[in-house]
């Protein structure tokens, strides 16, 4: 074990010092002292074994200027309290006390990784350039909090640290350390110091990543797209880019951190997702996306009225499930994935397009009736009226029932107006009319009329 130690922080000072980072890397070192620490781990307790790997680490960052290491422990104040604390601030001097604290440790209490992860964000100084970083050390969070999954996520949403891990000693990987950052399992002792090197010497290079988009055909994707990438474990934003090509239409290339396991979303019609990623500091990552996409338009069909036309929008959801998947407007040409859509047209009242076809590479043109004008004129006074739309014989609902000699809720009546204009659907509607001050139903007056596409229709009380 001593021999692999040895090799591992030599790399470690050779390859840190080669390593691309703001003006200084923090590293907040959180060590767990609860009682199944002292559990016997091959040659020894795990807390000798940790100790151990930790003094020689030390003397590794001893020798890095750029590199400030701070010591947070759990579950060593006393038998009867799971407490936390700081025991040695970041600074630029701190190597002795650090190995000086780490040798006295004695595990006596509970698991409170929760509460050590809430803290940490207090002990990164607030001035200087500096890239923050977490590591948990811990033999199994099982007994943890189970909050430690939403303080990790604050974590990460704060801002101030870059990424928190979690070394796993014994290889005891629970669900709490899985969301708490990204977790390195440690199954056999002569793994403990090479897995602290490659995290170290990993935080401080770039994965290349080049996204390869082909449409449905094979051939480079060249329409701009939004994308973002995700951390895996906690659902936090990591980088948003714009997914583009240059002049030569070759992907550009994104520089991401090797030790997140990512998410990403492709932010076509609807989104494209792919899970866990994670990409190596050693190769050129490719990750190969095809999008087919076809185009879809909604138009008027019919006559062109004289009155100004208002804007219409468009919601578009996916076929039989409601979920949105974009709006536009009347006349404007959207992408959507290949597919089946069901399309809102917001007129007066709603059309509805269900199981529209989307294929990639084509164009899907839609229509629908040019609306017609109903004028209203009231009689005075306040009066409180609405529109319905009659069914006709050849309507039905989704399921299949036919919807004759029913009404559709079409609007309400403005009050406080003596007249209105109503851009409607042609068909068949029942005006219905109520007078304010009426206490009796035989005062209400009832209205059949017909909109026609692009014609006018007067109603006069």
């Amino acid at each position: 074990m001593r021999r692999v130690l040895l090799v591992a922080l030599l790399l470690l000072a050779g390859i840190a010092a080669q390593a691309q980072q703001p003006d200084k890397t923090r590293l907040l070192l959180i060590m767990d002292c609860s009682n199944s620490m002292w559990d016997h781990w091959q040659s020894n307790a795990k807390i000798k074994v940790t100790q151990q790997v930790l003094l020689s680490f030390l003397d590794s960052v001893s020798r890095q200027h750029d590199v400030d290491v701070a010591l947070r422990v759990f579950g060593h104040l006393n038998k009867e309290q799971f407490g936390t604390r700081l025991e040695v601030p970041f600074g630029s001097d701190n190597i002795y006390r650090l190995q000086s604290k780490i040798k006295t440790l004695v595990p006596q209490g509970g698991c409170t990784a929760a509460a050590a992860l809430t803290d940490a964000l207090s002990d990164f100084p607030a001035t200087g350039s500096s890239r923050n970083l977490i590591l948990i050390i811990t033999d199994g969070m099982d007994d943890c909090e189970a909050e430690i999954c939403d303080v990790a996520r604050q974590v990460q949403l704060s801002g101030v640290v870059v990424q928190t891990f979690v070394l796993c000693i014994g290889g005891n990987i629970s669900a709490h350390a899985s969301c708490a950052g990204s977790v390195f399992p440690v199954a056999h002792e002569e793994e403990f110091a090479k897995t602290l090197y490659d995290i170290f010497r990993l935080s401080g290079h770039k994965a290349k990543v080049v996204l390869n988009m082909v449409d449905g055909g094979g051939e480079l994707y060249e329409t701009e797209h939004p994308v973002a990438f995700y951390d895996h474990g906690t659902g936090v934003i990591r980088q948003s880019t714009i997914y583009s090509v240059d002049g030569k239409l070759k992907p550009d290339t994104l520089l991401l951190d090797p030790l997140v396991t990512y998410d990403m979303s492709v932010f076509t019609h609807p989104p494209l997702r792919r899970e866990a990623m994670q990409f190596s500091i050693d190769r050129v990552n490719t990750v190969d996306i095809t999008v087919s996409e076809g185009t879809m338009k909604v138009a008027y069909s019919g006559q062109r009225p004289q009155w100004q036309q208002t804007a219409v929008d468009v919601i578009v959801r996916r076929a039989g499930s409601g979920e949105r998947v974009a709006a536009q407007e009347m006349g404007e040409t959207g992408q959507y994935l290949a597919g089946r859509y069901d399309v809102e047209v917001q007129t007066l009242p709603v059309t509805t397009l269900r199981g529209v076809e989307v294929r990639g590479g084509a164009a899907t043109e839609l229509s629908v009736p040019m609306p017609g004008m109903l004028v209203i004129s009231k009689p005075k006074g306040i009066t409180t009226g609405a529109i319905f739309r009659l069914r006709t014989f050849n309507e039905f609902t989704p399921s299949g029932r036919a919807l004759d000699g029913q009404v559709e809720f079409v609007t309400d009546l403005n009050p406080s107006t003596a007249g209105e204009r109503l851009l409607l659907q042609p068909g068949q509607y029942e005006l219905v009319l109520h007078p304010q001050n009426a206490t009796k139903y035989d005062k209400v007056q009832t209205k059949r009329f017909v909109i026609e596409s692009s014609q006018t229709t007067k109603i006069q009380f």
